[in-house]
């Protein structure tokens, strides 16, 4: 039931969406925030130098829609451009999302319903996500951390929220750490400027999850995400800052931080089809953490698959195999995510993992909490 539509006394949710050659999937995402049953919205769209026709688009629909405007700057990158959003808007909570993922219905109603009623100690509330492809259908991957609280060390380790897509912070957290980093891009290294963002935050505020999957979380091969390397190099200068910031942290949890990290690249390089660099980052991941990556028992089939792959096929770079796995998944649905959500959560696996951050969330570092 829409409980929001008509209610313009709710807190106002400023909208955040930078958008560059995003002409293939703007529309749906704005028709995803616009659909959403928390109507008190701005929605801000920074079009960062796109040579498409993006800035067209986001028109028609801010000449349909008051609550829509249009920003344009040169390309600066995605955090220059999340920042001017953030500069230009009013709302008490900022909702980032990318321009080609999608909110289900209710996202905004229940993560706003959620952070409203909490303490001001919390500053972020994430809902969980589902990967989807090209046409909107769910290809199986999913993120459903159940992580809150003090999060810092836990949020060193993995980046358990899933992506930029999936929460709402409030604005006096910008106020109290400042914006994204527009240092990443500079020195080559897009692609963990929301961790980086929401590490600096959970120093000073805790974290709440909505555990329901209200995102869908698209999976492309021509994505800024498939550059692996940048990628790579963005989550290691991070965490160097954070070692600096934070040397009693120990050591060890940096090195699972980076297994973590490059089997995650390893995954995305399978599904863009390049079974090299699949194999490279596996292999990296196994450096870091033997024992983890040891009882993960899909890095076993994604090593065979890989080699397979590579002795009976060229390589590609073109992203046909991942748009062929996202056909043959079209029978995926909620239901069978949720039931594997289940089998997942008894993997040796994830019961290790589940310790790890049993043994974080004691893990006392020099906290500057708000």
């Amino acid at each position: 039931m829409n409980t929001t539509k008509h209610n313009l006394n709710q807190p106002l949710i400023s909208v955040i969406i930078p958008a560059y050659n995003a002409e293939e999937f703007i529309a749906k995402t704005l028709e995803s925030v616009l659909s959403q049953t928390y109507q008190n919205i701005e929605v801000l769209v920074v079009d960062d130098g796109s040579l498409d026709t993006t800035a067209a688009i986001v028109k028609s629909f801010a000449q349909k829609d008051r609550r829509i405007s249009l920003l344009q700057q040169s390309n600066a990158g995605v955090a220059a451009a999340r920042n001017l959003a953030i500069e230009k808007s009013k709302g008490e909570y900022i909702a980032p999302i990318d321009a080609d993922d999608i909110w289900y219905p209710q996202n905004l109603e229940k993560q706003v319903k959620c952070l409203s009623s909490s303490a001001y100690s919390v500053g972020v509330v994430y809902s969980w996500s589902v990967d989807i492809n090209e046409q909107d259908l769910l290809t199986g991957g999913f993120y459903n951390s159940t992580i809150e609280g003090e999060v810092y060390t836990a949020l060193v380790y993995k980046y358990f929220i899933g992506n930029a897509s999936s929460s709402l912070i409030r604005r006096i957290c910008f106020e109290k750490v400042g914006g994204y980093n527009c240092q990443l891009k500079a020195e080559n290294a897009q692609g963990c400027e929301d961790w980086e963002l929401h590490l600096r935050i959970a120093q000073h505020y805790q974290f709440k999850v909505v555990p329901e999957y209200l995102v869908g979380y698209r999976q492309i091969a021509s994505s800024m995400s498939c550059n692996y390397a940048a990628m790579a190099k963005s989550q290691s200068l991070i965490m160097a800052d954070v070692r600096q910031q934070h040397p009693e942290i120990p050591s060890n949890i940096y090195r699972w931080s980076s297994s973590n990290f490059y089997i995650y690249l390893a995954v995305k390089s399978n599904r863009s089809g390049n079974h090299r660099s699949t194999l490279s980052w596996l292999a990296q991941a196994f450096k870091e953490d033997l024992f983890m990556a040891l009882l993960r028992h899909n890095l076993y089939l994604l090593s065979i698959e890989s080699l397979f792959k590579i002795i009976v096929s060229p390589p590609t770079k073109s992203g046909l195999e991942l748009k062929q796995t996202s056909e043959s998944n079209q029978g995926t649905t909620l239901a069978t995510i949720e039931a594997r959500t289940k089998v997942h959560k008894m993997l040796p696996s994830q019961v290790y993992e589940r310790m790890r951050f049993n043994n974080l969330a004691n893990l006392k570092f020099k906290s500057t909490q708000h």
